[in-house]
């Protein structure tokens, strides 16, 4: 049966990574048909709007879209077209791995490390602003539901059983912010009983964020709240080179985007030196969703063999190649 999915190239070098993964996926002979769909600045320029109707209404079709990085211009609309996917498409897992891979510029050998992030509530929606008249006090609301807790930590729990995982770690701040983070925990905590078979552990956001630097190898899989976790899975991507190597999924019941989680650097589109590792990471997962698990593995063995001989890399990964040219030493790997 085929799969079409919606492709988003996105802004800056989001056409050219988007490019390259393409090629890298047919090569892979996935069956995969896209559906090429617009947003951020480019989605402006040709239609007035940064997210148009018939971009939602292909993902809502297709259900599985894969995205370039996107930029959201300063000023009115969206505070962020991430934030208003997730919303649109109630996408409340972020998971967001981090590898150790060969080649590359990790600080650890050993990095293996899955960040479940909670994607729809908490203090980084920043609900219910409001800056007093004399411009001396601003208030942010955190609401954090139990819904929201126990379908994320039952995410991570099912995920890290699905992977053979060891360990699910819940990071709270529990100890200062009784209720938002406390009832976090505790539905964490009740959950934990029904995996016997997955050792759980907790811990508090800033001693997280300490272990992560001085000995990452303790952690396996992590689940939190919003904000902590968008703070924690860039902490894990800096680990292992940066985020450049950092694919993300964003997952809800009805829809799953796949993306490079990077920013769209401007400043280096349409150089053809933009490094594709993240999108096709990314492509990995979708791959992984799409029970597609075969061509997934073929494409991570790929990467890992053309990072570790420097193949026609991109200059951040320390290679002298192009976007391009890196599709071709993994195009030429996974056909064997």
């Amino acid at each position: 049966m085929t799969q079409t999915i919606t492709v988003i190239p996105g802004d800056g070098i989001g056409p050219e990574i988007m490019r390259a993964t393409l090629r890298v996926l047919d090569t892979l002979k996935t069956g995969l048909q896209y559906d090429f769909a617009e947003a951020g600045v480019a989605a402006m320029e040709k239609s007035g709007e940064l997210l148009p109707a018939a971009t939602l209404e292909s993902i809502a079709k297709h259900r599985v879209a894969l995205k370039s990085p996107l930029t959201t211009p300063v000023g009115g609309g969206f505070s962020s077209i991430n934030v208003e996917l997730r919303r649109r498409f109630d996408l409340y897992a972020n998971v967001r791995p981090a590898i150790t891979f060969p080649g590359t510029k990790s600080r650890y050998d050993n990095i293996d490390i899955i960040t479940v992030r909670e994607n729809t509530e908490g203090a980084y929606l920043s609900e219910g602003q409001s800056l007093s008249a004399d411009g001396e006090t601003a208030i942010s609301m955190i609401r954090n539901t139990r819904r929201g807790a126990s379908r994320i930590v039952r995410y991570a729990f099912d995920l890290a059983q699905r992977l053979g995982r060891r360990q699910v770690t819940a990071v709270h701040k529990a100890n200062i912010i009784k209720t938002a983070s406390g009832l976090f925990l505790d539905v964490a905590r009740a959950i934990a009983k029904d995996y016997p078979q997955i050792a759980f552990n907790e811990m508090i956001v800033d001693n997280t964020c300490m272990q992560l630097v001085m000995k990452p190898e303790q952690f396996d899989v992590i689940v939190t709240t919003n904000l902590f976790g968008d703070i924690i899975s860039d902490l894990c991507a800096g680990l292992v080179g940066g985020l450049g190597l950092a694919p993300g999924a964003n997952i809800g019941t009805d829809a799953a985007i796949f993306e490079a989680v990077h920013g769209s650097a401007p400043d280096i589109a349409g150089k053809g030196i933009a490094n594709p590792c993240a999108l096709l990471l990314a492509a990995c997962q979708m791959l992984d969703h799409l029970n597609m698990v075969d061509q997934a593995q073929r494409l991570r063995m790929a990467i890992r063999a053309t990072l570790a001989a420097n193949d026609r890399t991109t200059p951040d990964l320390g290679g002298s190649g192009t976007t391009e040219t890196f599709a071709d030493a993994l195009i030429e790997r996974v056909r064997g």
